[in-house]
């Protein structure tokens, strides 16, 4: 058999079902702003961070038990899930948080819509079937444009800081795009099992990083509203999330699977508008028009029929 015979194909454009699943993520994903918005008032991040997994991970084993499949499944992949868990949660929600410190929302939202840069560079040099094309480079570009457009002024007013800040952030978005390289390792897994192991293992890891940085006092004085966001937040923005976010891996590959960091901010600001009474302006529009356009072009369908 030659190279060529044995090589992948490469993947086709995603298919209505793998869009939908990609909106939906990224309006969940969008969404739990508003819950961390909450819970931050009176949670320090890193235990946000604990609870938001752990809470999660629990929910998630309870499913596993009650529904199946068995969680039995992720036991012989135990090692690589605790890299997963690194590469996908800890690594990034710390570099996030210390990048945060010293630069402001719209920078670190930008910084954060280049995963799917990395996440296409990493998959051309180690897969087979997601190489480099034109039009997911251009729609990638457009896409990190419109979300530097969709800041607007609040982008000017946060571009100082420290560099080791803009590299904290920018290796927490190659930290993402090394996670899916490491998600492809899990082929056969169903969703549900992946992102109970990923989360179960990031609990394990955030366990004595939150005990030696606070110790237990006063982890659980939270009130009842916030214990609710975080309610919120672990079991539909982490929990089913994640779900959701394995099964696109599986069914549209990490690249198009990455593209859910462009949607984030759009449908944080829209639900802002929907239901906070939030304004919305003229260069957020424009800049959801871009980030539509770069989509489109991702695709390349549409430009196709042209």
């Amino acid at each position: 058999m030659t190279i060529a015979a044995r090589a992948a194909p490469t993947r086709g454009p995603m298919t209505l079902k793998d869009w939908a699943q990609l909106l939906l993520l990224g309006a969940i994903w969008g969404g739990s702003f508003f819950f961390a918005r909450v819970a931050v008032s009176e949670i320090h991040p890193l235990a946000l961070v604990l609870f938001r997994v752990a809470i999660a991970a629990a929910a998630l084993q309870l499913y596993l038990a009650v529904r199946g499949p068995s969680f039995r499944l992720a036991l012989p992949h135990a090692g690589l899930f605790f890299v997963l868990a690194l590469t996908n949660n800890v690594i990034p929600f710390s570099l996030i948080f210390a990048g945060q410190t010293e630069l402001g929302a719209g920078v670190a939202s930008v910084l954060n819509a280049t995963t799917p840069f990395w996440t296409l560079i990493l998959a051309n040099a180690l897969t087979t079937d997601e190489k480099l094309s034109w039009n997911k480079l251009a729609g990638i570009a457009l896409g990190v444009a419109g979300t530097a457009v969709m800041i607007g002024p609040g982008l000017l007013a946060g571009l100082g800081g420290p560099v080791w800040a803009k590299f904290a952030l920018s290796g927490a978005s190659l930290s993402y795009a090394v996670a899916l390289m490491v998600t492809r390792h899990f082929k056969g897994l169903p969703s549900p099992v992946i992102a109970t192991g990923q989360l179960t293992a990031s609990t394990i890891i955030m366990i004595p990083i939150v005990l030696i940085a606070y110790g237990p006092a006063g982890l659980f004085s939270a009130s009842p509203p916030v214990w609710a966001a975080m309610l919120g937040l672990a079991l539909l923005s982490t929990a089913f999330a994640y779900i959701l976010y394995f099964n696109l891996v599986a069914s549209a590959g990490v690249t198009n699977a990455s593209l859910v960091t462009l949607i984030v901010p759009v449908s944080a600001v829209l639900l802002g508008f929907l239901f906070l009474g939030e304004r919305l302006a003229l260069f957020e529009i424009g800049g959801m028009m871009l980030i539509g356009l770069g989509l489109v072009t991702i695709d390349g369908r549409l430009f196709g029929r042209w």
